[in-house]
């Protein structure tokens, strides 16, 4: 009996799979870069500017399509730290990166968005959903990303009454000012782990596919993140296959970008999904 290709998650109602087609490009996998102390992975805090540079540039090395650069944790009841704080957390690091291969400033304060920006960071990661008309301003990219609260509450879930339909709502609406504003580069997100619970989530991502056919690309972020290991009993630190795991049904659903902390595992697994299902199989 033959196996069929790995499709996204069937959404529930109306609406179809939708599958990557064969034209589509190569799912971009943009590296994770914590110049933090405090990252919900220990595995990805890179304290000091020279160990988060070298990481940045492993990243890179391993083919990441670019880095994503952050001086302030988003991980639910983190502290929020200071503008000045963060820039000196961060500027050194986007300067060095910025000459080795295309850098993204994961950032909420305009302020940041614009130093990093003019030290070479050529896309904002914007976790606010607020950052539209600072990107226009400067010609960068923009990713813009749902989320309850920012920063995120600890153990604090809203109540959706459809938690797909309000989320692409957002996002539809956060296109639409992007693109009033003058962004010309977009991604959506929908926020994985940003206000949403283990039941949330895999709604979300049992309809990527929607999300995937509202004429935005969409970045998605699931890397070793919480929901993984109320699914699958593991501590951060072993979340490794459940994150590859995700990476099939946002291939197959048209996710254009993936950010992740593993990056050569990730690219393994994408170069087999498009040897096997993608234009390397005549599809």
């Amino acid at each position: 009996m033959s196996r069929q290709p790995p499709t996204a998650m069937r959404p529930t109602g109306r609406s179809a799979v939708a599958t990557r087609s064969p034209e589509a490009g190569r799912m971009r996998v943009m590296g994770i870069v914590n110049a933090t102390p405090d990252s919900f992975w220990p595995g990805s805090r890179y304290e000091t500017t020279e160990r988060a540079i070298a990481a940045g540039r492993r990243a890179f090395e391993a083919g990441a399509w670019a880095v994503d650069v952050g001086g302030e944790s988003t991980r639910p009841g983190a502290e929020p730290v200071s503008v000045d704080e963060e820039l000196d957390r961060v500027r050194p690091v986007i300067s060095a990166l910025a000459t080795v291969g295309r850098v993204s400033v994961d950032t909420r304060h305009p302020e940041v968005a614009e130093v990093a920006v003019h030290e070479g960071a050529s896309l904002i990661n914007d976790v606010s959903g607020t950052l539209h008309a600072v990107a226009a301003r400067l010609g960068a990219g923009y990713i813009g990303m749902h989320a309850h609260t920012v920063p995120v509450l600890r153990d604090v879930f809203p109540v959706y009454d459809d938690v797909h339909s309000e989320v692409a709502a957002y996002l539809r609406s956060l296109a639409a000012t992007a693109r009033a504003d003058g962004v010309e580069e977009m991604w959506i997100d929908p926020g994985i782990g940003f206000g949403k619970d283990t039941e949330d989530t895999v709604t979300l991502l049992r309809r990527l596919p929607e999300l995937c056919s509202l004429g935005v690309p969409v970045a998605l972020g699931v890397s070793r993140k919480s929901f993984i290991g109320k699914v699958t009993g593991r501590d951060v630190g072993d979340r490794l296959a459940g994150s590859l795991a995700m990476v099939g049904p946002a291939w197959s659903a048209g996710v254009d970008l993936i950010r992740v902390h593993d990056v050569p595992e990730t690219l393994d697994t994408i170069a087999l999904f498009d040897a096997v299902w993608g234009r390397a199989a005549g599809r």
